[in-house]
């Protein structure tokens, strides 16, 4: 993967609002350059937060969220078609942090993503940190605000907002 220049940012254009993300380069060089190469290719347009947990988190990045619900129930199973090794860290998750989805395998993560959205400690060390919101906890917020379906933990949403687009900012020289 190619080496992201420092200050670049990702702006994740949702239909409730936007949000501005900036990187650890020096913690997860591998995650930052995955995420901000899907971005830029165009992988996170038209997914849609699959999994939302008020006081914990939204995920999303799931390209199987692009088809209806219901299509086989795929939602929350979809990647690129690779994983990624894992570069865990002792960054905090709290309140904005960009995280990496896996499964119980470490070095499973590829597309999905989650921020979170109150305190969540007891993920530090066992997931990549490897960003944080700048701007845009409103929509955030929004998100969390929305109603979920009843079942299972509750974390589906009856209306999933979708990321409209991923733009990487390039840092300027």
């Amino acid at each position: 993967m190619t080496e992201i220049q420092a200050g670049t940012t990702v702006q994740l254009e949702t239909s409730a609002g936007n949000m501005t993300i900036e990187f650890f380069h020096d913690l997860a060089p591998g995650h930052v350059a995955n995420f901000v190469k899907l971005a830029g290719d165009g992988f996170y347009d038209g997914t849609k937060f699959h999994r939302v947990i008020p006081g914990f988190m939204i995920q999303g990045g799931d390209p199987n969220t692009k088809e209806p619900e219901g299509m086989g129930n795929r939602w929350g199973t979809g990647g690129p078609g690779y994983q990624i090794k894992a570069e865990f860290n002792d960054f905090h998750h709290e309140r904005g942090v960009l995280s990496m989805a896996r499964s119980q395998d470490p070095d499973s993560a590829g597309s999905q993503f989650f921020v979170v959205h109150g305190e969540a400690g007891f993920l530090d060390n066992q997931y990549t940190a490897f960003g944080k919101l700048v701007d845009g906890f409103e929509a955030l917020d929004a998100i969390v605000g929305g109603e979920t379906k009843p079942g299972g933990e509750g974390s589906a949403p009856v209306n999933p907002v979708e990321i409209v687009k991923a733009t990487v900012v390039e840092a300027s020289a």
